[in-house]
């Protein structure tokens, strides 16, 4: 085998390639939903139920691939994982009832959860503490990078071949994924064989105080992050006079700065031997700057998108300290399951942050929306006060015997 300081390089690229084949189909599909409405004769409500089965399928089933993660390791985890969305997701090309091919997506979602469990325990066990913090960012901006390339090629592979033919292409990417990961990812040199490592029992992770309280700051920094992000072109169009074309593209400028912010934070937390420290920083840079967009959306358009737009951005770029902190605070053995609840937490804010952001806007406006989500930024500031050991204290013992 080539050396071990090299070959974590190859195991990190495969990974995130892993995220991006899932990404695609998580967040891509919804670049064509005007042709899934037409393809499956649905109407709006029709087309969302559609597609947010993707993420029950993941929610539901995000913790027990963290568990098998840790018991069996990552590379059969992933490859079973990803075999399956790629037969469901070949299987939705073929079948008309949209019913049917919902229960396939709800499928494709809980198989694809396998890589969100996995492939952050493949970062922390290859990579040394003082570079884990970038390496997880580098695994955390395969999401967007996934859902981006998938809006770009998806609108007009479903245009010209028909959306079965945009399944199909998605299926593809995750067989091609799969047999990557079978391939080239493997257990770091010298590490114990499964089943003879010590691991706590999953109701340890459950009963870790510091755990639970990082997934609350998670669940929490995700409100202000999914309703900036879901609203952002709303808020242009409304309280900046920008058409929706040049809104669109101001979103597509956040997305490209939370991947820099991503790998910044990453690099960060590295290098000041704390994970946590930046994240407490970072949650009251978001509410203190989602606080003065609040103040400023009456006010001038341009004041206000000198704020809203670095608001939205930063707001997106802390996930990876949270999932590394997640498995560097795990019990011994547990450090995928760690990061299946931290992830749980955030995608189930995900799910929420849309729906309340936009009954908090339609009832009192944007104001209140933006002041809400300054007040949750706040809460898991709040929520990381505790702990002033800090996680990396902890790496040697759960990430060494997982």
């Amino acid at each position: 085998m080539p050396r071990p300081d090299r070959y974590r390089w190859v195991v990190l690229a495969v990974g995130a390639a892993a995220q991006a084949a899932t990404s695609a189909y998580f967040l891509g599909l919804a670049s064509i939903t005007p042709a899934l409405r037409v393809h499956f004769g649905l109407d709006l409500p029709g087309v969302g139920t559609l597609l947010g089965t993707i993420a029950l399928g993941l929610v539901l089933t995000l913790i027990a691939w963290g568990s098998a993660a840790d018991r069996f390791g990552e590379r059969g985890v992933m490859t079973v994982g990803l075999l399956g969305a790629a037969i469901a997701l070949g299987a939705a090309a073929v079948v008309p009832n949209p019913a049917a091919v919902g229960l396939l997506l709800a499928l494709a979602g809980a198989s694809g959860a396998s890589v969100n469990s996995a492939s952050g325990r493949a970062v922390l066990t290859w990579f040394p503490a003082e570079r884990r913090g970038f390496a997880m960012s580098i695994r955390q901006t395969a999401v967007p990078v996934g859902g981006g390339l998938a809006a770009l090629v998806l609108p007009g592979l479903a245009d010209t071949a028909g959306v079965p033919a945009a399944f199909a292409a998605l299926g593809g990417f995750c067989a091609v994924a799969a047999v990557a990961v079978a391939i080239w990812v493997t257990e770091p040199p010298g590490s114990p064989a499964r089943g003879t490592a010590e691991r706590a029992g999953f109701s340890v992770v459950l009963r870790n105080r510091r755990l639970l309280l990082l997934s609350v700051a998670a669940f929490s920094l995700v409100i202000p992050q999914s309703m900036g992000l879901t609203f952002l072109v709303e808020l242009l169009h409304d309280s900046a006079g920008f058409s929706p074309a040049v809104a669109a593209a101001v979103l597509a400028g956040v997305q490209a700065l939370s991947v820099v912010g991503r790998l910044s934070s990453g690099l960060w937390s590295d290098q000041v031997g704390s994970r946590l420290g930046p994240l407490r920083i970072t949650a009251v840079v978001v509410a203190a700057a989602f606080a003065l967009a609040a103040a400023l959306e009456p006010g001038p358009a341009a004041l206000f998108v000198i704020v809203l737009v670095p608001a939205v951005a930063i707001s997106a770029s802390w996930n990876g300290l949270v999932y590394a902190a997640a498995g560097e605070l795990a019990p011994p053995g547990r450090a995928a399951t760690a990061m299946a609840v931290s992830n749980t937490a955030a995608f189930v804010s995900a799910a929420v942050g849309p729906m309340v952001g936009g009954v908090i806007a339609h009832a009192a406006g944007w104001p209140a929306m933006l002041a809400c989500g300054a007040v949750v930024a706040l809460l898991a500031r709040l929520a990381l006060a505790g702990g002033r050991q800090d996680a990396r204290s902890r790496a040697a013992t759960s990430v060494q015997k997982s």
